[in-house]
């Protein structure tokens, strides 16, 4: 299967993250392959979205969301937790990234039990920090290319039944803005 070209996150980030749903990402950690389907996705924009690390200005942190689309966004938070993101923005933005919140686990499951230190699949990849851990994402996948077949990319998926959209999950500012996606399966 091949990888999401890079034009499909030459776009809105808004429409990159409701497209994201039904996309499977694959992870492979040696010779095990880890897959699922996304599930629930955040948009991020730069000068109309206070919510979004790009807002202000360009930092070390967040330097990936100015720079090629297709990239790998990790960061570190609550001094704990990774979350991954895809840079996604059209041409005439400056910055944007797709959160990955949440997917629904298809292949090495178990690995995924072991990485959560679960048994079983209740809760296993419904949030952002709990997929980071059961890929075994980190910050070593900041600025890894998704559109190459590599250890971390992104691929078709299934197409969505349907598509709800809600207020981001976690913020202070632009509350406002119902940019989470979520899908049912």
């Amino acid at each position: 299967m091949s990888t999401l070209p890079r034009k499909f996150y030459l776009q809105d980030t808004v429409t990159v993250a409701k497209n994201l749903l039904g996309k499977k990402i694959i992870r492979k950690i040696g010779r095990t392959e880890i897959s699922g389907i996304i599930t629930e996705t955040e948009a991020y924009r730069h000068k109309d979205d206070p919510a979004s690390h790009a807002f202000r200005k360009i930092t070390d942190r967040n330097k990936a969301m100015f720079g090629d689309v297709g990239i790998a966004y990790v960061y570190f938070t609550y001094g704990m937790y990774y979350c991954f993101n895809v840079v996604a923005k059209n041409p005439k933005t400056d910055a944007g990234a797709v959160l990955i919140r949440a997917i629904e686990p298809e292949k090495g499951i178990k690995k995924m039990l072991q990485n959560r230190k679960k048994k079983d699949l209740k809760n296993l990849t419904n949030g952002p920090a709990k997929l980071t851990q059961a890929l075994e994402i980190t910050k070593k996948h900041y600025g890894v290319d998704l559109t190459k077949n590599s250890k971390l990319y992104i691929v078709e998926g299934i197409k969505p039944k349907k598509i709800i959209s809600s207020p981001r999950i976690g913020i202070r500012e632009a509350t406002d803005k119902l940019w989470n996606f979520k899908m049912s399966i």
